[in-house]
């Protein structure tokens, strides 16, 4: 069970803080909304580190999972039971993680309990967009249409996350690179020259003292720079942790020259291709919207979203938020409220994403042609005057030998 802090009104209007626990933010909503309580605002509270459970990468494969979604459409629109399909799937699932799940979730609904019962009480595997997405379908009986549409969805935003992955590792390899030599090179190599240096008691050139000192630093004091490495790591989870601090470092990160555009482009397509997929399968708009909010990644385009919904609470349109929200670019604002006045939303917001999924691969080639020759460059400069900031002394020595 998660705990949600929270801030509501009562039925006189009283202001009220306090905490509840619930599956997910929108059970936790549901709950207030049936204590008679008019929501303000809800957080999920940060577990501290010895609250947490340790994972080692995710339960269950993104790869087998779609696989698993395609295959029980298939087999239900074929005309086999759901558990009869699910036992299939459980005995030729390739993932143990994901066999030994499904051999729960066949047990449940053999018991009489709905697939979507079963599936809730395995929130790491299957989550609250999932499940609300699964609920719609049973209710109007097209269960295998819904599985196909998870699927596709499943599988354009696992694919556009790795493009962005991608386009994200080469600077960062690069960077640990010039790192790890520029540490070897002031550890190792500089000291030797140091006492050479010092037997000739040359005037050195300025950026030869310079290089020189960061090495007598790193050499004497390197705890002192892991230990600062720790705590500004242990700060930064803090502050990231908090709602501020999350925004801050959306904000930030949406700023950022170069990446900044990919990300929130990489965003956008998410937003976009969830609203699409949850509007298709008849799950109520308002719980859309609220589901959106917290898978889209991003908190100000999760804040965006957030008064979208305020707006249609309202009775006015979605889309006019939107509008006024600089993360959001006119072209989804404007596609929205055609959408709106068409009662064709679910496609509209279907054809934004397939843009911007186009718009992540197109940028992504250009970032790797761009970033490849600049960080080549970075690591042969950083090199580069750690190497001149001792040949260039040595070669002056050599002169006055002569």
């Amino acid at each position: 069970m998660l705990t949600f802090h929270y801030e509501a009104k009562d039925r006189t209007g009283k202001r009220k803080r306090g905490k509840i626990e619930a599956s997910s933010k929108p059970a936790a909503i549901v709950e207030l909304k049936r204590q008679g309580l008019a929501l303000l605002s809800i957080e999920q509270e940060a577990k501290g580190l010895l609250q947490r459970e340790i994972h080692f990468g995710k339960p269950v494969k993104s790869k087998d999972f779609i696989v698993f979604l395609r295959q029980l459409a298939t087999l239900i629109r074929a005309g086999i039971g759901i558990v009869d399909s699910v036992h299939i799937l459980s005995q030729q699932s390739e993932s143990k993680a994901l066999r030994k799940i499904l051999i729960e979730v066949e047990a449940d609904i053999r018991k009489g309990g709905q697939l979507s019962e079963a599936f809730a009480k395995h929130p790491k595997v299957f989550q609250t967009m999932f499940l609300s997405m699964i609920r719609a379908g049973e209710a109007s009986g097209s269960l295998e249409i819904v599985l196909d549409r998870l699927a596709t969805y499943y599988e354009k935003s696992h694919y556009t996350k790795e493009k962005i992955k991608s386009a994200m590792m080469y600077p960062l390899t690069v960077g640990i690179l010039s790192i790890a030599v520029t540490m070897y090179l002031l550890i190792n190599i500089v000291p030797t020259f140091v006492t050479m240096f010092a037997s000739f008691h040359a005037e050195l050139p300025a950026m030869t003292r310079m290089v020189m000192s960061a090495s007598d630093s790193l050499v004497r004091s390197w705890y002192l720079y892991i230990i600062g490495i720790i705590v500004v790591y242990f700060i930064v989870r803090i502050v990231v942790n908090t709602s501020y601090g999350r925004y801050l470092l959306d904000y930030a990160t949406l700023k950022m020259p170069i990446f900044g555009k990919l990300l929130q482009k990489g965003a956008l397509a998410r937003m976009s291709r969830t609203l699409s997929t949850l509007f298709s399968s008849s799950v109520p708009i308002l719980q859309a919207l609220t589901i959106v909010e917290d898978v889209v990644g991003n908190k100000i385009i999760s804040q965006a979203v957030h008064e979208s919904k305020t707006s249609l609470r309202e009775g006015r349109p979605l889309s006019e938020p939107l509008k006024r929200a600089w993360v959001i670019p006119p072209l989804v604002s404007r596609m929205i409220a055609i959408g709106e006045e068409t009662g064709s939303l679910d496609q509209m917001l279907e054809k934004v994403a397939d843009f911007y999924e186009a718009e992540v691969e197109n940028a992504v080639d250009k970032i790797k042609t761009l970033i490849e020759p600049l960080m080549i460059v970075m690591l042969a400069a950083i090199v580069g005057t750690i190497v001149l900031a001792i040949m260039i002394p040595m070669f002056e020595m050599f002169g006055k030998v002569r």
